[in-house]
């Protein structure tokens, strides 16, 4: 029987990209019945809320889903799609892989890391006020649960996937109480589970300039939800930019997958937009739900066309003059 899979197209781009996804997990052989659903700003407009409670519900059913771009703005505003998802419905671990993609120019060589984010605590929260007139004040929370959670997963994560060394980026040399329960945590989890894994701290600025040094030495990079957004970001500008990586949201009970790129509506409805993301994506859905062969088939069609370098197949983005029709027919 096909499995029943919730796809929210998304805002600007996203509709073409999820389209794309669409086409190419099919051509895969995936035995999978999309249902479709409203988020973001295109569902303001037509179901009065950017998280339409019909959305949350569906994903809560079917436990999986796919997920393209939204749009959130800045300083003002409705608040993150993306936030309101993983606090619903409990997604407490973003898992983003980095690697270098064949065809794909980067400044580095030999990057296969993966950036583990606790993604329901920390600033992100969204616990903020104003104290007097000019003054406001964020707080940063950190529960034992939290910490605890996010580390034993980040040494599962390794153990399953034949890694090697978790290493925890913090700032526990100046948030002793909240750094230091997620350090103390990590230690726990490493000490009680994580036989045969390796693992070291490094204080979080001295981790980025080691990953701009050599992106190399890192394998599992394990970090809390505001360091974790950025360091994700920088490391995925070490093989190419946001357009070549995947991303998940994972809980117990539920999974997203998305795009972690913008919405991009400058260039929407132009079919200019790079699918690749979302494709990539979408084959960590596969692996997820147990179709790994339809997977391996869509990670080696990318990997050969990348590799291949014809520009009439390629999006502008990554060196080519195709767009998004192009690139998912190649």
């Amino acid at each position: 029987m096909a499995q029943k899979i919730c796809l929210i197209p998304g805002d600007g781009i996203g509709p073409e990209v999820a389209h794309s996804a669409r086409e190419v997990i099919s051509a895969s052989g995936a035995a999978i019945e999309w249902v479709e659903l409203p988020a973001g700003a295109s569902a303001l407009e037509t179901h009065g809320a950017v998280l339409p409670e019909e959305t949350i519900q569906a994903i809560e059913f079917h436990k999986v889903a796919l997920k393209g771009p939204v749009t959130t703005p800045i300083g003002k505003g409705f608040t993150s799609v993306n936030v309101g998802l993983r606090k619903r419905l409990n997604l407490y671990a973003a898992v983003r892989p980095v690697r270098n993609l064949p065809g794909i120019q980067s400044r580095y060589e030999n990057v296969d890391l993966v950036v583990v984010r606790e993604n329901t605590e920390g600033l992100y929260s969204g616990i903020e006020n104003e104290i007097v007139p000019g003054v406001v004040q964020s707080l940063k929370i950190a529960t034992r649960l939290g910490c605890e959670r996010i580390a034993r997963y980040a040494f599962q994560y390794a153990r399953l996937r034949g890694r090697h060394r978790v290493t925890v980026f913090h700032k526990a040399n100046i948030m002793k109480k909240s750094d230091g329960l997620f350090l103390e945590c990590a230690r726990q989890v490493h000490a009680a589970e994580g036989a045969g894994i390796d693992y070291d701290e490094l204080i979080i600025d001295n981790g980025c300039m080691q990953l701009v040094r050599d992106p190399s030495r890192f394998d599992v990079v394990l970090m809390e939800n505001l360091y974790g957004d950025i360091v994700s970001d920088l490391c995925a500008g070490l093989v190419g930019g946001l357009g070549v990586v995947p991303g998940a949201n994972i809980g117990d009970t539920c999974a997203v997958f998305e795009a972690v790129h913008g919405s991009a509506p400058d260039i929407a409805g132009k079919n200019l937009a790079n699918p690749l993301a979302l494709i990539m994506s979408g084959v960590m859905m596969l692996n997820h739900i147990g179709e790994t062969e339809c997977a391996d088939r869509i990670k080696t069609a990318y990997n050969t066309l990348l590799a291949e370098k014809n520009p009439d197949c390629l999006t502008p983005d990554i060196g080519g003059r195709g767009g998004t029709t192009q690139f998912t027919q190649a």
